[in-house]
């Protein structure tokens, strides 16, 4: 019999070949499937907060701001109340958070069903993003590792810069195969150009 992870389906399986195609030296995108993501809600100050922070390492304090980062767990700013946490996938992280929080105020919900995340990464990731991101994308003003909810494609996501090339972009499932279309065709014009 098969388990629950031999089954699911991700969002934009049916999108892999397509991106696989608009992908070159210059540019690529990708789908980064069943990611862990568990939203947080708990109140700077309280007892609720400082135990996610302990559990987790800290929690950000301002927008933009990232605790962890790609490669480990990492906890996004949402709002001054709201984090999402994101890790690897099927880490029981919902649990160990749950667990933590314990009786205390807050909220600690399975979000990983919610979004997805598409990276797309090479030096003309940044050029393709500007074309429907009204944030200003500069390496001067925004960092690697920082995050801001914004929209692309006129779709709000969450925009996440995990290195000098590279972007994660979160819409949530029901828009993911949009935001696809928007960025393969923002994608042309760089597919055999240099940069």
């Amino acid at each position: 019999m098969a388990n629950l992870q031999e089954l699911r389906r991700s969002p934009l399986a049916g999108r892999t070949q397509d991106m696989k195609q608009a992908s070159g030296q210059n540019l690529s995108i990708r789908e980064v499937p069943f990611t862990t993501q568990v939203g947080l809600r708990a109140e700077p100050g309280t007892a609720g907060h400082a135990a996610l922070a302990a559990k987790l390492g800290g929690l950000p304090e301002k927008v933009g701001d990232v605790v962890g980062d790609v490669n480990s767990t990492a906890v996004l700013w949402l709002s001054p109340d709201e984090f999402l946490a994101v890790d690897a996938p099927d880490t029981g992280l919902t649990d160990e958070l749950a667990q933590a929080l314990g009786d205390e105020s807050g909220q600690v919900l399975d979000l990983s069903a919610n979004r997805t995340f598409i990276e797309i990464s090479g030096p003309a990731a940044e050029l393709v993003l500007r074309k429907s991101c009204p944030l200003d994308l500069h390496p001067r003003t925004w960092k690697i590792n920082q995050a801001y909810v914004t929209e692309v494609a006129q779709t709000p996501v969450i925009l996440w810069k995990i290195g000098d090339f590279s972007w994660r972009i979160a819409p949530r499932i029901s828009f993911a195969d949009h935001v696809v279309n928007w960025l393969l065709d923002a994608m042309i014009e760089f597919s055999h150009s240099e940069v």
